[in-house]
């Protein structure tokens, strides 16, 4: 068995899929239309599906906003410098919620970021990894 991936909803497939790839660097995978069902998936990820887990952004074209609730956290990525990722990130446009630095009671350097809907993004630095 393996983790195959993480499933989004999003409001506006465009504009998540521009933050993912053009702030976040992955890549989109694979996309596919469903016009019976009105909805898009996008497949985006840093490897191959076959090599790791990806994200999944589903886009149901009748809903243009969702309710994040109080039980989802975030996603994680590893990234080799979360200070300079921090940087990057602001000038792309990407919107830094909690800048880089070590994790409360640990070492772990860590920063957040969150998408066009309102998902956070943590940023784990890979060689500070060990809380």
């Amino acid at each position: 068995m393996r983790l195959l991936h993480t499933m989004l909803r999003v409001g506006n497939l465009e504009r998540s899929l521009d933050f993912y790839t053009q702030v976040l660097g992955m890549r989109v995978l694979r996309r596919k239309d469903y016009p019976d069902g009105r909805f898009t998936l996008a497949f985006l990820g840093y490897v191959e599906e076959s090599e790791g887990t990806v994200l999944e952004l589903t886009h149901n074209w009748d809903t243009e906003h969702y309710e994040l609730g109080t039980a989802y956290g975030h996603i994680a990525i590893e990234v080799q410098d979360a200070y300079e990722a921090c940087r990057l990130i602001k000038e792309k446009g990407g919107r830094v919620v909690r800048e880089a630095g070590p994790m409360k009671h640990g070492q772990t350097v860590i920063a957040f970021v969150e998408d066009p809907d309102g998902y956070k993004v943590e940023l784990i630095q890979s060689d500070t990894h060990k809380d």
